[in-house]
């Protein structure tokens, strides 16, 4: 994909039900970051208009939602959010290959009609999970097998890229090509703590590692400064070049 600076590159993640102070973030963090994540938490609270406030603070939306539903219903969720104008939006890749062809037949149909389209990001395996957690829900581990089977089938699908934990990153780069955007939660400084998350990495290492967007929440938004924050995880991931 084509270099971007490190700044542009940061997601920001605002999963909370405080709606003025999601907005006064976004506005402190324009500039600064290459958009926002909203994700269930946010959208539960707030739905279409919360999406909106974010997106008049001038910032791209990042839309997490991680639909998994059956092929209609996910195709008419697709459309539907289309009109909050997201950059990226996110589907489960394990809802299979219908629902994912229709979720991108329904992004181009968006474009046909507004000109534009949100990129469709398919979720492999959550950040949260380890082995453990991956066998209770009856898919097969390793985790990075399992990664790299719903990467595939994802792009075989149409999708414009897919979420995965950087330390499946380098093998998704060398399987999918470089035009395949790989976004990666689980980002942590060293400065700190992993919380939920159990496959975590630093901003600069994921980056070398073939990231396209990183995704940086509670090390942000639960700071005393989260802008000073930002800047501090802008600065690690220009480390990487």
């Amino acid at each position: 994909m084509a270099t971007r600076s490190a700044g542009t590159r940061l997601l920001c993640a605002i999963d909370t039900a405080d709606l003025a102070g999601a907005t006064g973030l976004a506005r402190d963090l324009v500039g600064m970051v290459g958009g926002i994540k909203l994700g269930l938490e946010f959208f539960a609270a707030h739905g279409a208009d919360g999406v909106r406030s974010v997106a008049d603070s001038g910032q791209p939306v990042f839309l997490d939602l991680k639909y998994n539903d059956i092929p209609n219903t996910v195709a008419g969720a697709v459309r539907s959010a289309a009109r909050f104008k997201p950059f990226m939006m996110t589907v489960h890749v394990t809802g299979g290959p219908a629902m994912l062809r229709g979720a991108v037949a329904a992004a181009f149909r968006v474009a046909d009609q507004m000109g534009s389209r949100p990129k469709i990001i398919g979720v492999t395996v959550l950040t949260s999970f380890d082995e453990d957690d991956l066998a209770a829900v009856g898919m097969q581990p390793p985790i990075a097998d399992q990664v790299r089977r719903l990467a595939d089938l994802a792009q075989g699908c149409g999708l414009d890229g897919v979420v995965a934990s950087a330390h499946e990153i380098k093998a998704l780069r060398a399987q999918c090509g470089p035009d395949f955007a790989l976004v990666v939660p689980g980002i942590r400084p060293a400065w700190s703590l992993a919380d939920d998350q159990k496959r975590v990495i630093g901003p600069a290492e994921a980056l070398r590692n073939g990231a396209d967007f990183l995704v940086v929440g509670r090390p942000i938004t639960s700071a005393s400064d989260p802008v000073t924050a930002a800047k501090r995880v802008v600065e690690e991931m220009a480390m990487a070049t």
